[in-house]
């Protein structure tokens, strides 16, 4: 029969932006001395609080798993974290309605049996060790680097001996080897780092959008290829708060981040559906570039060409962009990466209508689709709220890949403007407020620190 085993975990995780530079804390506890059997830090690139909450679960689970790892179902684990939305989704009280923290949670609940592990919530003055241990890797991926156990001081910041929890029985047995243990810990968990560790793309999401206003009519009208919906967290907390060392904003001295990544945005050229201003998606026909716009994407390739800037290629799945990156990538000697998340709105019935067409034909499904970002197009296509969440979902997968590089996305009229709303702060109406032709070229970069700065907007002096 296993000897039981008992061990209280504190973890949390922060973000620099949410989204933005993310990292997480967790620490190992003996509930009858208070002691640190083991710690575990990391920096996880973009990502937003949640996530980083979550990555902070699993790595303290998995330290406490290693720890013991002859315990079997014997080891119970208490886990004691700020974070409301984690305890309660992993306690089962809450449902988890987000896509992105669904398979967080499910590697987390496969760590242990669900009848080892208790979750507490704990006010954050009481998470300090693991808040600090947070901070310490969003540190150090600010400066380039990862966390490192022997440089960590977070310890100093947690009383010398904790009280035990109250919710825990005195721990049976022998307390074992606890050195001999947490180099079990470190050896997991640098493997769960490594070859055990999720795709990068599964690490940035971005809570759900809502509405924030109504769209005017006379905006919609102006509407080849757009839709759009404003934001706000929904399964998020309040950002952690920061160390001394957080990057500032405005005109005061920071410490240097780096190149940014560099995201140069070029509307696809025209086809036969563009001048005459009719709904153009992702649920129509597809259409192929027009003469004039083979001539525009010729042109565009020329403009990179001189500049000789571009780095790496991403297209929407589209057409119409592939032919326009097509044709930038013979000139600049580049492979073509496609990322669906670029793709343009599906509109449903209302592909290949005007505008007017729309209103004789769909007026009640017209007018509330106008009102409200979250109503669907007539027929089943995207509602604005949708779109923007995949757009910016794609973004900060982007933005994670390639830090440091500029990158030519391929794409359209929504998520050109969703882009560089979002990196503005501006309101869902500033969308309509933007005018963004055929084959333009807009810019964004975005810094390590979540900021993001919009270079260019609209040009298409290559076209002249």
């Amino acid at each position: 029969m296993s000897v039981a085993r008992q061990v209280v975990v504190e973890a949390d995780g922060g973000s620099r932006g949410n989204p933005g530079p993310a990292g997480y804390g967790a620490v190992v506890i003996d509930p009858a001395t208070g002691e640190p059997l083991a710690e575990a830090a990391e920096y996880i690139g973009v990502a937003t609080n949640n996530v980083a909450e979550y990555r902070g679960l699993i790595a303290g689970l998995t330290a406490a798993k290693a720890l013991f790892p002859d315990a079997g179902d014997a080891l119970r684990v208490h886990v004691r974290m700020d974070s409301k939305l984690v305890v309660e989704q992993m306690s089962g009280r809450w449902k988890i309605k987000h896509p992105d923290m669904k398979p967080l949670a499910a590697r987390a609940a496969a760590i242990l049996p669900p009848s080892s592990v208790t979750y507490e919530w704990i006010p954050r003055a009481q998470n300090k060790h693991a808040d600090r241990l947070a901070n310490e890797a969003m540190d150090a991926g600010r400066d380039g680097r990862q966390w490192e156990a022997s440089a960590s001081t977070a310890a100093l910041d947690a009383p010398s001996a904790r009280t035990p929890s109250t919710t825990l029985p005195p721990v049976q047995g022998p307390p074992g080897d606890q050195a001999a243990g947490a180099a079990r810990a470190r050896a997991a968990l640098a493997a769960a780092r490594g070859a055990d560790a999720p795709a990068a793309d599964a690490l940035f999401s971005l809570p759900e959008e809502t509405a924030e206003a109504s769209l005017s009519e006379a905006a919609a009208q102006s509407v080849g290829e757009t839709a759009d919906a404003g934001g706000k967290p929904t399964d998020a907390h309040p950002a952690p708060q920061q160390s001394a060392g957080t990057p500032q904003t405005g005109w005061g001295s920071a410490p240097d981040l780096g190149a940014p990544a560099t995201l140069v945005l070029l509307r696809h050229g025209e086809t036969a559906l563009t001048p005459e201003k009719r709904f153009s998606g992702s649920g129509g026909t597809d259409p192929e570039l027009s003469a004039v716009g083979r001539g525009q994407a010729e042109r565009a390739a020329e403009h990179f060409a001189a500049l000789g800037t571009v780095q790496e290629i991403v297209s929407s799945p589209l057409r119409r962009c592939r032919e326009t990156a097509a044709a930038v990538a013979a000139r600049l000697g580049l492979a073509v990466r496609i990322d669906e998340g670029l793709r343009e709105t599906d509109f449903g019935a209302w592909e290949g209508l005007t505008f007017g067409e729309v209103r004789e034909r769909y007026g009640d499904d017209l007018t509330a689709w106008l009102a409200s970002p979250d109503t669907a197009p007539t027929g089943g296509g995207e509602s604005f709220a949708e779109v923007a969440e995949r757009v910016a979902a794609a973004r900060d997968r982007l933005v994670a890949r390639y830090a440091g590089r500029t990158v030519l996305l391929v794409t359209h009229v929504t998520p050109i403007k969703t882009l560089v709303r979002l990196a503005l702060g501006a309101p869902p109406e500033a969308l309509f407020r933007m005018e963004l032709s055929a084959a333009s070229v807009s810019t964004v970069a975005y810094y390590g620190d979540g900021n993001a700065s919009v270079r260019l907007l609209n040009d298409t002096s290559h076209l002249r």
